[in-house]
């Protein structure tokens, strides 16, 4: 899964944004579905786990928990699509004066009465292509890191908050090390005009490669890692400390 977007949008069409918040054009889309989606990823790792366990508290090998956030990518494209398919459009007219949306819905009624539920979910193989590596890398990062830096003698539950933050930030650091190429070329064939890519994200790679080099899939690397560490640090400080309050509340719970 990818926690936080990155860049990929176009640059003969990018302006930049008007003023401190146009940096946050487009913003609303994935927001509302920010809250579902961690949930669905983390169910969805949790279900690749116990998919891969003969008993329930059997030790996971580092593949394993790759396979398990491999599938925790799969659960969130679902959400993810269509959020990022409404964000990068509302981004890329941030600065046009003739602005085709005015915000999310009527970003949604009008790319659904374009092309009804495939426009809304165009770029649905590119966001698996993106998101199931590397969320598979990302988890696979946590839990290596996890290990390597809890204290011998000592449980991963007594991790320290600091050791626990670089974890989940060195993971999204992780994450988007494989994510970035696959981003760049998913926002692009997102923000598209219909029809300029038949075959989809094999006609924008040979597009990206032709045109701007290999170096254009990594547009924007340097922000989305600035952006990925904090992001994430503080993601999986969530998810542990929500671990803990259930364990207490739920102390049977696995």
């Amino acid at each position: 899964m990818s926690i936080t977007s990155g860049s990929g949008i176009p640059p003969k069409t990018w302006q930049p944004p008007n003023g401190f918040f146009g940096l946050y054009k487009g913003m609303a889309a994935p927001l509302t579905g920010v809250s579902p989606m961690f949930a669905i990823c983390f169910l969805g790792f949790g279900v690749g786990k116990k998919l891969q366990q003969k008993h329930p508290h059997d030790d996971l090998t580092y593949l394993q928990f790759f396979n398990a956030g491999m599938l925790a990518g799969v659960f969130t494209t679902v959400i993810m699509t269509p959020g990022e398919r409404i964000k990068c459009l509302l981004q890329i007219q941030a600065d046009s004066k003739h602005k085709l949306y005015n915000g999310p819905v009527d970003c949604v009624k009008k790319l659904y009465k374009e092309g009804g539920i495939r426009s809304i979910y165009r770029g649905t193989c590119a966001t698996l292509l993106r998101d199931v590596p590397a969320s598979g890398m990302y988890f696979m990062t946590y839990e290596w890191l996890q290990h390597v830096l809890t204290p011998e003698g000592h449980n991963r539950n007594e991790l320290s908050i600091s050791r626990t933050l670089f974890a989940g930030g060195m993971a999204g650091i992780f994450n988007w090390t494989v994510g970035i190429a696959p981003d760049v070329l998913k926002s692009r064939l997102q923000t598209a005009p219909a029809g300029m890519y038949p075959n989809g994200i094999r006609d924008v790679f040979r597009h990206v490669i032709k045109e701007e080099g290999p170096s254009a899939l990594f547009k924007g690397l340097t922000p989305v890692m600035l952006r990925a560490f904090p992001a994430n640090a503080a993601c999986f400080m969530g998810y542990e400390v929500a671990m803990k309050f259930l364990h207490l509340i739920y102390p049977e719970a696995d």
